[in-house]
């Protein structure tokens, strides 16, 4: 039995809501928490299968060029090891993870510092690391690898280009106007589990054990590499520790464990170190922005420019989307809008948890402030009066817009003090204290989604998707649903995760999983309670699910298709940043006293999972304001800080109580669930907030992410 939708109209049924049993929304704890906090859920490198090897990846010392050669005959000559593998395979960079096919890579071609090329494997993994430090390498290396993205000439991104009405007149004519220049260091995702695959090959088929976000595309992505047929692979992810888009895609770890246990005819396991998950994972772009704000006296926006400079391998197709939120955020007549990619020869860059917002809102956000400031204008006010009420370039309806409802009930939640706002207003020992606002917004994505619900004779329910969970709460989300719609306890429903035997899901990533797969959750459960309430005549929760199928089983795959529906509408969830902060005026330090997000993303699927979402995003947002930055060695590129002893997350230290409000909504257009995603909106554009509220405190204006004591300290008159 199939429940199918292609969703090209808004989805009115609120048919969650008349089910009598009201799970969904609940903040229900993490089905599976006291399995993860005991440890008996196991992680990709932590399952125990005999005779299993350990393999460790070598990396490539040189910028750009080829490998001539690999000594490999001292590490061969080591105890516990048992080969040396050398293929072009190895090579390949990191995976985008929804191309669905391998990444292309020349045979031997180096094209950054760190990239592996080689694979050792041992009895042990002591025995393997160590054997890997005597391989020796031959390269022929060529010169003047360009490293520094604004030394090289940028190509242009056609379709982030937007010229609208006569931006430069609009700009020069205004009263008030800004143009700046913001910079944002690059990032990493910097999860807490380390990449990690563990392979074993019977003959016929491949079985990895790996951590990976989107198994739908990662299955073709790792059959393609080996020249297998999809039905001979197998991938398996219950369990991810994080991943924040390094594990989108199929890196190289998942391809050297697997090839070597095809090699071997044993099991492999190769697990990357810390150093090695920063040093050749992908990375966040940093960026160079040009914002030029131009508004009138009354503090209405007249010009909208704003212009990102990007930064990736040559070849490679992923450009930071730096403008995405600016392409509808505030009305202006006069737009200009430009994205350009410098080639340079760095690892890869790709999606970093909310690509483009994360950095484009902080730069945007921050010009915002500086301009309602010069035209005399209440910054919460300023952003009030320029919510477009259409889509400002595609004239398209919103499908749902609670950015107003976000900043009124932010602010007064807050405690913002509306009207004149000037620095150095409040001193307190040796620290100037601040406050700041700035507005969130995430694009709302979705993705085809199957899920198989299953009704067992004993009235229980399996719920089966190769959907991950990567710590989002997925388990929860879907053992709500199939709760609410089926009648039956939380408990009594199995969530089955992470099988590529099982239905294809959408993958986590983007935002867009809590939405797809819930909506094929919700479509398999209702066809299965259509059936049921069919069969026996009366409404299900009149019936227990055990006697109405009289001891047979039913079983139900639903199908959810986004089909045409969002080409109509822009839909994106909405929110609002407060941060208070305070400025040693000795040190130049930054402390952030308490910060306050205001979201709005339609059906809240659960309250606690949901808030625990945006707390995540208010913390890294602290993160890109004040610690996190890649530091690339400017003579052959390689990642200077490569390890959390050296790129600073954020700490307990540095993160205060944090308050979110859920402006819940109900969006018709975003999925049938009516729900939007949670995940990235909590950090896009909080990091503007702290900058803003840096320069209250303060009166220093910054303008390069993150906002270090030094650059701090350099400002402060």
């Amino acid at each position: 039995m199939n429940a199918h939708l292609k969703q090209d109209e808004p989805v009115d049924d609120n048919f969650l809501d008349k089910t009598g049993q009201g799970e969904v929304g609940k903040p229900l704890s993490r089905v599976e928490g006291l399995d993860k906090v005991t440890g008996i859920v196991p992680y990709a490198a932590e399952y125990r299968l005999d005779n299993c090897a350990e393999g460790v990846l070598v990396q490539a010392t040189i910028t750009r060029g080829q490998v001539t050669r690999i000594d490999a005959e001292a590490a061969l000559a080591m105890p516990g090891v048992i080969t040396v593998i050398e293929d072009d395979r190895l090579c390949a960079r990191a995976a985008q993870g929804t191309a669905g096919e391998a990444p292309q890579q020349a045979p031997r071609t180096i094209c950054y510092w760190g990239q592996p090329i080689a694979l050792v494997v041992a009895e042990s993994f002591e025995q393997a690391r160590d054997a890997a430090k005597t391989i020796r390498v031959e390269y022929r290396e060529e010169n003047g690898a360009p490293l520094d993205p604004t030394l090289v000439d940028a190509e242009e991104q056609g379709n982030e280009t937007v010229n609208q009405g006569d931006f430069a007149k609009a700009l020069s004519e205004a009263p008030h106007s800004v143009d700046l220049r913001i910079t944002t260091e690059g990032h990493a995702s910097a999860a807490m589990e380390p990449h990690a695959a563990t392979a074993d090959w019977d003959g016929d088929k491949l079985t990895v054990r790996a951590a990976l976000q989107m198994l739908n595309f990662n299955i073709s992505e790792l059959a393609d590499a080996l020249g297998l047929d999809e039905k001979q692979v197998r991938i398996l992810a219950p369990y991810v520790g994080g991943g924040f888009g390094s594990k989108l895609g199929v890196s190289q770890e998942t391809v050297a464990a697997s090839l070597a246990a095809m090699q071997l005819g044993r099991p492999v396991r190769v697990v990357m170190t810390r150093q090695q998950v920063f040093q050749t994972v992908m990375r966040r772009s940093e960026t160079s922005q040009r914002l030029r704000l131009a508004c009138d006296d009354e503090g209405k926006l007249t010009a909208f420019g704003h212009e990102a400079l990007v930064s990736n391998l040559p070849g490679e197709g992923f450009a930071e989307p730096v403008l995405q939120s600016s392409h509808f955020l505030y009305a202006a007549p006069n737009r200009k809008l430009q994205l350009d990619v410098a080639r340079v020869h760095r690892m890869t860059a790709g999606s970093v948890r909310a690509p483009g917002e994360a950095v484009g809102m902080p730069a945007l956000e921050a010009a915002m402030d500086e301009l309602a400031e010069k035209a005399g204008v209440d910054p919460v006010e300023f952003r009030l009066m320029n919510i477009p009420e259409r889509d400002p370039e595609q004239d398209l309806p919103f499908s749902s817009h609670k950015l107003a409802e976000c900043l009124e009930q932010g602010a007064r939640a807050f405690g913002w003090a509306r009207g004149e706002r000037k620095p150095r207003q409040r001193l307190e020992g040796e620290w100037w204290i601040g406050t700041g606002v700035a507005s969130a917004a995430r694009v709302h994505n979705v993705g085809e989604a199957k899920a198989r619900v299953t009704v067992r004779p004993d009235g229980t329910v399996c719920v089966q998707t190769d959907m991950t969970d990567i710590g989002t709460g997925t388990y929860t989300i879907l053992a709500q649903i199939a709760s609410e719609m089926l009648v039956v306890p939380v408990e009594d429903v199995l969530v089955e995760l992470g099988d590529t035997e099982f239905p294809r899901g959408p993958g986590s990533g983007g935002s867009w999983g809590a939405a797809s797969i819930g909506s094929a959750v919700f479509l398999a459960c209702k066809e299965l309670r259509s059936q049921i309430e069919s069969k026996t005549g009366q409404p299900i929760k009149d019936a227990s699910l055990g006697d109405a199928l009289g001891g047979e089983e039913l079983s139900c795959e639903g199908h959810y298709e986004p089909g045409d529906v969002k080409s109509d509408y822009t839909s994106s969830g909405f929110g609002a940043f407060f941060a208070e902060v305070r400025v040693n005026r000795f040190t130049g330090e930054v402390r952030v006293n308490r910060m306050l997000g205001a979201f709005g993303f339609g059906r809240v699927l659960n309250e606690k999972t949901a808030r625990s979402q945006c707390i995540g995003g208010i913390t890294w947002s602290i993160g890109v304001a004040l610690t996190e930055a890649l530091m690339f060695d400017p003579n052959d590129g390689h990642l200077v800080n490569c390890d959390l002893a050296e790129y600073h997350v954020p700490v307990n230290r540095d993160v205060p109580e944090l308050e979110v409000i859920m402006v819940e909504e109900r969006d018709p257009v975003a999925s049938p669930i009516q729900a939007k995603g949670i995940g990235e909106l909590g950090m896009c554009g909080g990091a503007a907030a702290i900058a803003n509220a840096i320069y209250n405190a303060c009166g220093a204006r910054l303008y390069d992410y993150p906002m270090t004591p030094d650059r701090v300290i350099a400002v402060l008159d």
